[in-house]
């Protein structure tokens, strides 16, 4: 019999989360209003220990939003790891600064601080790291590195909802952090992104930026844009909110087993001062990951995917023919397998077997 495929991810909506959305529609007010509101003030009490948020349409808009709000612009420069999907570097031109990529550290595959800080130039604005994987990126070592040049720090952290660096929540380090609410991410409200913001100013700045400049109707202050968030989309996210927590955990105990129980892979590290989410399970196979990926799908139906092939430093929009080596190495050996709450005890099982067995077979 022809086992059924097992997802690499698997968005959770239910009926609370159809409930509420009914009831949202219902109500006749369904563009960014009190909806919105309430699930700013949860997801600050739930995410980032209080400090304000400020919801979006998207996490993209999230960082367009955050670097305009911070002064970012043509002329400056902004650090960022090329080893991540590109919304983090096109934020960052969207703006009109140039991204300077950086290469990482191999372990947890987060931005490199001493790369970072050989990239420095009289034009550097910021630094903003990747949250990569749901794993911190090493907070300590650039918060002293940014405080040393009189830099900004932002936290790209849209793949790391819950996650910490020494307890204290990712999204609460920099003058801003960004948590996506993709569908895929550990948590979402069908699209949208949270701007978490470390000053007052900035936060109505992220706000006035995202509704057509405005505060008041009709009194425009600043060249805004429509990056709001509907009603709709906070209902559902109020909702997941109250779930996530429980499926992180769950995403936790899935990686514990698998790094438990895999052989012939380098299964993920997780540094003592981090506590990782999992939004991606994510191996390294030194030789033959191309052919494991295969395998995996096709003979074994384990769904797997590859976060990121083509660093961005090679895509056409950015090519800049620099080598970046722990980033091309990554791109060519890393295996993401799925974590995700909706993973049985029996997936794991062959998921486990599977694995080990492309990898023995490889050997």
């Amino acid at each position: 019999m022809t086992q059924s495929m097992i997802p690499a991810a698997k968005p959770i909506i239910g009926d609370d989360e159809r409930a509420e959305v009914d009831r949202v529609l219902a109500s006749g007010m369904i563009a960014q209003g009190p909806e919105v509101a309430a699930f700013e003030k949860e997801f600050a009490e739930v995410m980032t220990a209080g400090r304000t948020c400020v919801a979006v349409n998207s996490g993209t808009s999230g960082l367009h939003l955050g670097l305009l709000a911070c002064g970012v612009g043509p002329g400056d420069e902004v650090l960022v790891p090329s080893f991540t999907f590109a919304a983090t570097a096109n934020s960052v031109a969207i703006t009109g600064a140039t991204p300077v990529f950086v290469d990482i550290e191999p372990d947890y595959y987060c931005m490199d601080p001493a790369d970072a800080e050989a990239k420095i130039t009289e034009r550097t604005k910021g630094i903003m790291p990747v949250h990569l994987y749901g794993h911190p990126f090493n907070v300590e070592a650039f918060r002293a590195l940014a405080d040393k040049h009189g830099l900004l720090l932002f936290e790209d952290a849209a793949q790391a909802h819950s996650a910490s660096w020494n307890g204290a929540p990712v999204g609460t380090f920099g003058a801003f952090g960004m948590f996506s609410l993709y569908p895929t991410k550990n948590m979402t409200c069908g699209e949208g992104g949270k701007v978490s913001c470390a000053t007052d100013v900035i936060a109505r700045q992220v706000r006035l930026l995202r509704n057509q400049g405005m505060e008041k109707q009709y009194a425009n202050e600043v060249v805004g844009l429509n990056n709001r968030m509907t009603d709709i989309h906070a209902a559902i996210g109020r909702v997941q909110l109250r779930k996530v927590m429980a499926w992180t955990a769950t995403r936790q105990r899935n990686a514990a087993f698998l790094s438990e129980n895999l052989r012939g892979v380098v299964v993920p590290k997780v540094a003592p001062e981090a506590t990782h989410v999992y939004h991606q399970y994510t191996i390294r196979v030194h030789e033959g990951r191309d052919a494991m990926v295969e395998a995996l799908r096709n003979e074994y139906q384990v769904g797997c995917g590859v976060y990121y092939p083509i660093p961005n430093h090679r895509l056409e929009t950015f090519k800049s023919g620099e080598h970046l080596d722990q980033t091309e190495k990554a791109a060519a050996e890393v295996l993401s397998l799925p974590v995700h709450p909706s993973v049985s005890e029996a997936d794991l099982d062959r998921i486990v077997s599977a694995v080990n067995a492309v990898a023995k077979a490889g050997a």
